[in-house]
């Protein structure tokens, strides 16, 4: 564990199987093992963490979590979202901060948990921190399945939005930088626990973003630059490409 946050780090890792578009995700075999083994192993690799629990609603993700030596832990099978699922097994443990993993990001770097836990752990000002990255390709700053985030001087995030934000209003200016979110969340623990108890908020429902309640709330967000990047696996498709990118390792 890195001695550098000083306190008591919780990741947990939401799995599910009734995903809308590839059921039965986390147990998809990845270059020979189940998709969310791979991602509890680059979790395994970051400094930063005191815990690693995989927590899910269905007996198959936890029989084979614990068959590969995970912590696992059963939640509720109502949860509306993985991070009200993160919030139930972190009710049962004593941490500062928690990291909300996805379990459908085989190829996260571990150095970007440690970015991320860091940058909250030193900046108490701050309830929650996430990370983006500048993007290089045009064609992402108006997909809507890419998240973009603007941001203060001092990397507090402003909103966040599926449409191309900010507008470049007059060409002539020069285009402006754009930063795709990436879905990995530290919260401080009173935070999180805010947070759950909260209605899903106006903006929230329009983006289908849950970061956006958070703002709407009053929690200042953190979101560090970070020049790393990951791809997560939400279709068969996506898990080939996946697969192919591990292939050379």
């Amino acid at each position: 564990m890195d001695p550098a946050p000083t306190m008591n780090v919780l990741a947990v890792i939401p799995a599910r199987m009734a995903s809308t578009r590839f059921p039965g995700k986390p147990l998809a075999t990845l270059a020979g093992k189940p998709m969310i083994q791979w991602v509890w192993e680059r979790a395994r690799k970051a400094k930063t963490l005191s815990r690693i629990v995989i927590a899910t609603d269905d007996a198959r993700i936890l029989d084979a979590a614990r068959a590969f030596g995970a912590v696992a832990e059963m939640t509720g099978p109502n949860h509306p979202s993985g991070t009200d699922r993160v919030a139930e097994v972190a009710a049962h443990h004593r941490c500062a901060l928690v990291v909300n993993i996805q379990g459908d990001e085989p190829l996260i770097d571990p150095r970007m948990i440690d970015q991320a836990v860091r940058s909250l752990a030193k900046n108490r000002r701050f309830g929650m921190a996430t990370l983006c990255r500048r993007i290089q390709n045009p064609d992402d700053i108006s997909a809507p399945q890419i998240v973009k985030v603007v941001r203060r001087k001092d990397s507090e995030a402003l909103y966040f939005s599926r449409y191309p934000i900010p507008f470049a209003r007059d060409p002539a200016d020069g285009p402006p930088d754009h930063f795709k979110h990436i879905g990995l969340y530290v919260y401080r623990a009173a935070v999180l626990r805010r947070l759950v108890k909260l209605p899903v908020s106006p903006l929230e429902r329009a983006e289908k973003l849950e970061q956006l309640r958070a703002l709407e709330s009053g929690v200042r967000i953190l979101c560090p630059e970070t020049q790393f990047d990951c791809a997560g696996v939400d279709t068969p498709e996506d898990l080939a490409r996946a697969e192919a990118l591990l292939a050379p390792r």
